[in-house]
């Protein structure tokens, strides 16, 4: 590796995983010559994750309350050491031997993502459903395909997460958040296949996840691809328009009142639309210095000891 690399983990009551994925990892980086540091960062665990990560050999850092994965990331990003970073769950579901592979692609674009489409893949049936229908929502928003929405394991570069932390959210949607903004912004994101193992433990995922997902992937094509959104109304409106004039001509030759409101309508939601897209084209980007001197705030209890406790509150 020609660069060194912090491996960061999000972990929230893992104690039964976390002490084998910090050993793998460990494991991995010796036999590669990789040199890394590993960030564990308990999210406000009661099963004793923290201990476990510790005397793994991680680096662990620590909430005292549970303030969800994207803040258990976000605080791991900014106290990282490297600018190249990697994250990855704590659960044992994706396998290490990957990040090498995910590094090496790294000097070819701004983000790698593990796409979780090779031959060993177990996740479950009841979730796929959603997973497609939101996957051809976010290609759609982004027009481009996106193998895998929300793998978490992936590699990227510190400053350009960073510019988006007043954005990427505490939770699950993380993931799905980077993703987005970094393909609506034009950054080069590419995929490599991977395999997708059993977990560890209970999932902290739920079915009605996908309902908070699904809003978030629009509120993202407000924020950076609004067109995407307005002109669909628009083509709806115009239709109606359309098809309301003809019905209208062929009884009077008057037309009605509703079908001019579809025109009127249409109108005056494409110049919306064009207007916040205006407005989105203009907004620089955020100064990743800003945005970190602010995160670090939240860090100024980081030691470099084995367990570092971090202040409850805006992650």
């Amino acid at each position: 590796m020609k660069h060194p690399i912090s491996l960061v983990i999000p972990a929230y009551n893992e104690r039964a995983a976390v002490g084998s994925v910090v050993n793998d990892l460990r494991e991995l980086c010796a036999s590669q010559q990789i040199d890394a540091e590993i960030l564990v960062i308990d999210d406000g665990s009661s099963d004793g994750t923290a201990a476990a990560a510790a005397d793994a050999g991680a680096r662990v850092l620590r909430h005292r309350s549970n303030r969800g994965y994207g803040a258990a990331l976000k605080t791991g990003i900014a106290a990282a050491r490297h600018e190249v970073i990697v994250i990855t769950d704590a659960d044992g579901t994706y396998p290490s031997k990957y990040i090498p592979e995910l590094v090496r692609e790294l000097e070819y674009a701004d983000m790698v993502v593990g796409a979780r489409i090779g031959r060993n893949v177990s996740i479950p049936l009841v979730r796929r459903p959603a997973k497609w229908v939101l996957n051809r929502l976010a290609n759609y928003v982004t027009n481009t395909r996106i193998p895998d929405l929300n793998s978490g394991l992936r590699a990227f570069r510190r400053a350009i997460a960073i510019q988006y932390f007043p954005i990427l959210p505490d939770q699950f949607s993380f993931t799905t958040t980077i993703t987005l903004a970094m393909l609506c912004d034009n950054y080069a994101v590419s995929y490599t296949h991977i395999d997708y193992l059993p977990r560890k433990g209970k999932s902290k995922i739920v079915p009605w996840d996908a309902g908070s997902f699904a809003v978030l992937i629009m509120r993202m094509a407000m924020m950076f691809r609004p067109l995407r959104v307005f002109l669909p109304v628009v083509g709806l409106c115009l239709l109606y328009g359309i098809v309301k004039m003809t019905i209208d001509m062929m009884r009077d030759p008057n037309i009605s009142a509703s079908a001019l409101l579809a025109f009127m309508s249409a109108l005056l939601i494409l110049l919306i639309g064009m207007l916040a897209d205006a407005v989105v084209t203009r907004l620089a980007r955020l100064d990743p210095n800003t945005v970190v001197s602010v995160q670090m705030k939240e860090a100024v209890m980081v030691t470099d000891g084995p367990s570092e406790e971090m202040p409850a509150g805006k992650g």
